[in-house]
């Protein structure tokens, strides 16, 4: 068994401001976007797009910081609407403390759907070119996101084999029993393997839509098979047949994914 090594979440204190390590993996998440994005901008269909359609540096620049205000905005929403909508209607300016923690990757989501509709509308450029465009830098950005839940130490798995070598105690979870590390399940799973599947797929010209919808549903499988090792959250436990809110999250991504990855493959 390996004892989960209690990391102090502040990464530098500098007399009364401290810089805590899951602010700098969001930093981090915002930086690869950045980075991937211009990448984009080298392979099909956007290096052959000239004139009032071709893409810049400086609309990569727009989009994150649009996604930026999307996944904080919709993450906390989400986790407010989706995990204790009754704790926040009746404390609903407590919507607002974002230090005391709780975001929900499906909030995040539908914040960047938001944010993606906003740009192509003001931009006027299509919708699902947009969303392809985004998709292949999401993944390393979740990676970053789990990578900051494994030093927080929060999110942990449920019980393990005694005999699984990897499983981990987790000492504050109040159990001295090994666990899954679910948070490292999650960064090789949703963040490793997902970007290198849809980067790899997305390198050729596809229809439009397919890499939005292979990412929507790539995510949605490897997310709904990592619930089965994380510990479902205290408040909720598991729901009906069994499965967490999460899991029961990814049944329409994955069905909406698949419908528009086939919608896309049959439209002219």
């Amino acid at each position: 068994m390996l004892i989960y090594p209690r990391i102090d979440p502040v990464a530098l204190q500098i007399g009364p401001l401290a810089i805590h390590w899951y602010g700098l993996t969001y930093l981090a998440a915002f930086g690869l976007f950045l980075f991937l994005g211009r990448c984009r901008l080298k392979y099909p269909p956007y290096a052959s797009l000239a004139g009032p359609g071709a893409w810049s540096r400086k609309d990569v620049e727009d989009l994150l910081f649009l996604g930026v205000l999307g996944v904080v905005v919709g993450g906390r929403l989400g986790y407010c609407l989706f995990y204790k909508p009754d704790y926040y209607l009746g404390h609903p300016l407590e919507v607002l403390a974002l230090w005391q923690g709780g975001m929900a990757f499906h909030g995040g989501l539908l914040g960047v759907i938001a944010a993606m509709l906003w740009f192509a509308r003001t931009r006027r450029r299509p919708l699902l070119q947009v969303a392809d465009f985004v998709a292949p830098g999401v993944p390393t950005g979740l990676a970053a996101g789990r990578a900051g839940n494994f030093i927080n130490g929060e999110l942990w798995g449920r019980l393990a084999s005694p005999d699984l070598p990897w499983g981990m105690v987790f000492a504050h979870s109040g159990s001295m029993q090994p666990r899954h590390p679910s948070q490292l399940y999650q960064f090789l799973l949703e963040g490793v393997l997902l970007f290198v599947l849809l980067w790899c797929y997305a390198r050729r010209e596809r229809r439009p839509g397919q890499v939005a919808a292979a990412f929507v549903t790539g995510y949605g499988v490897l997310r709904f098979v990592a619930e089965y090792f994380r510990e479902p959250d205290s408040f909720l436990g598991l729901l009906w047949l069994n499965m967490s809110m999460g899991q029961w999250l990814c049944l329409p991504m994955i069905a909406g994914g698949a419908g528009l990855w086939l919608w896309a493959q049959r439209r002219r």
